[in-house]
């Protein structure tokens, strides 16, 4: 177990991505702190993760929200007095041409996607720091950040923000050996994404086509991500700082 006597927050582990992460981590002996817009949610993966044998933890928090995640954050070091593994990985995304979307649209996915990231990062690092112990932030971006996208200008425009401020970020924390790196999915199977299909016959052919054109052959699936924020979370990964890792099956080589 790589992970056990650690501490980890996942952010968005209600569901999909999020949810696969915490486990993979509570697999690996972590203890988790699972964040999540809602509450319930959040409640049914904590329970998952102690059906692991491990202690989880169920935090409701709008990211948008700071004093909400400063609160999420007290909470989870008075409950366990340490923070070790930091995952921003919650996000939000609309399909639809730049030209079609509205600021309120622009807002929420700047707001939840980056702004977000930025609070529990502001919020995390300095117990990370005053501990002592160094840790781990683990961001998940997009490939749509890397390479752009279709429909989807906002969205990777905040993936590519939340890279550039990765890079940046682990420069300025790697001498209290903190590392920070980001994981890119690619296109991935969750209920974000069969929301996308429902919303459009357009969308949906445009999944199919992605899909399509995958070189191993099939779309994503949540544990595919979580596989690779474990190594990152991992002793395997102590040199690895600044790093951007795409987990796309091959879609996208840059």
């Amino acid at each position: 177990m790589k992970l056990k006597g650690k501490t980890a927050l996942v952010t968005g582990a209600g569901r999909g991505i999020g949810r696969a992460i915490a486990l993979a981590l509570a697999r690996e002996g972590a203890q988790v702190a699972v964040l999540d817009v809602v509450r319930e949610s959040a409640e049914t993966v904590r329970r998952e993760v102690d059906a692991l044998g491990v202690k989880g933890l169920a935090l409701g928090a709008d990211l948008t929200r700071r004093a909400e995640v400063e609160r999420a954050v007290e909470e989870i070091v008075a409950q366990w007095g340490q923070l070790d593994v930091v995952v921003n990985n919650a996000g939000w995304d609309k399909m639809q041409p730049f030209l079609d979307s509205d600021e309120a649209t622009w807002d929420r996915i700047i707001g939840i996607n980056f702004k977000g990231l930025l609070y529990v990062c502001k919020a995390a690092l300095p117990h990370m720091i005053k501990r002592g112990a160094g840790g781990r932030v683990i961001n998940i971006a997009s490939d749509a950040g890397r390479v752009g996208s279709s429909n989807e200008a906002v969205y990777a425009g905040t993936k590519g923000a939340i890279i550039a401020f990765g890079k940046t970020l682990a420069r300025e924390v790697a001498r209290h050996k903190i590392s920070v790196n980001t994981v890119c999915p690619g296109i991935t199977e969750t209920a974000l994404l069969q929301g996308m299909r429902e919303e459009s016959e357009k969308n949906a052919r445009v999944i199919e086509a992605i899909g399509r054109a995958i070189p191993l052959g099939r779309i994503g699936e949540p544990e595919d991500i979580a596989g690779a924020v474990v190594f990152l979370a991992s002793p395997e990964a102590s040199y690895i700082t600044g790093q951007t890792l795409s987990v796309s099956g091959g879609l996208t080589m840059v």
